[in-house]
């Protein structure tokens, strides 16, 4: 099995590597094949190595792994994963619950090798499970992740211009260009409601990103945003909701 190692310590990385030689050493069949530090790390070696198991720390800086693993998980054959935490073991039930492995830090080498043996058997619902728990999706994600022909591609949300629905999926809109996804508009409504606004029942815009709201000769309100060339139509009952808004900064 091909293994991901993945903490921003050191240490626990030195630590979890010893374990895996050792246990490579005395029965084979382990192979590390990269090392992260943090989730976006993870994201894309993960993609790039296709390793069978990650095991993946929780607390990071920047992604951590919780995110990570919901961006993992939206892989065409996602890798198996065992989190890795300081936690308690009951504030991690809720993994257990959902079939997903974790390791205790310090990690000991029989509970690492009993939780490699249980994730080789694991399948994609292991981490499919992760994109319907309700506690992540309460969660404020740093990256919004979409899968295209070149795999899953990620966005920061802090660059994302707006969110605009159509039909069945969802255009993010940022200045690199556009991705789509299927996450519902009210569901990233929830999710960011403090950094986007609703300016007509299709579409978010980023509140940081607002430069001005025109009307046209027939009376129709546009939102133009920064960084982008395209104005976005905005339904009466928002306007003036929104005017107050840009006329606060």
């Amino acid at each position: 099995m091909n293994i991901l190692v993945v903490d921003d310590e050191d240490l626990a990385r030195d630590r979890l590597l010893r374990i895996l030689d050792r246990l490579a050493g005395r029965q084979g069949g382990v192979e590390v094949v990269g090392q992260a530090s943090n989730g976006l790390e993870a994201v894309r070696q993960c993609q790039s190595l296709l390793p069978d198991i990650v095991l993946l720390d929780i607390r990071m800086p920047g992604m951590d792994g919780l995110e990570a693993a919901r961006h993992i998980a939206r892989m065409e054959t996602p890798p198996a994963v065992i989190f890795c935490t300081a936690y308690e073991e009951h504030a991690i039930a809720a993994f257990d619950a959902q079939a997903v492995g974790y390791l205790l830090k310090p990690v000991r080498e029989h509970d690492l090798e009993d939780a490699l043996a249980r994730a080789s058997r694991a399948n994609r619902a292991q981490l499919a499970a992760l994109l319907e728990d309700g506690d992540l999706q309460n969660s404020q994600r740093s990256h919004i992740s979409a899968r295209t022909r070149r795999g899953i591609e990620l966005v920061p949300v802090d660059e994302i211009r707006y969110f605009q629905a159509d039909q069945k999926y969802v255009t993010v809109r940022w200045p690199e260009g556009e991705l789509l996804i299927d996450d519902p508009l009210r569901q990233l409504e929830t999710e960011f409601g403090d950094r986007f606004v609703r300016i007509h029942r299709n579409a978010l815009v980023a509140l940081r990103f607002l430069e001005s709201l025109e009307r046209d000769a027939q009376g129709h309100y546009r939102v133009r945003m920064r960084g982008i060339e395209e104005s976005l139509d905005v339904s009466r009952r928002h306007v003036a909701g929104l005017r107050r808004f840009i006329q606060s900064l």
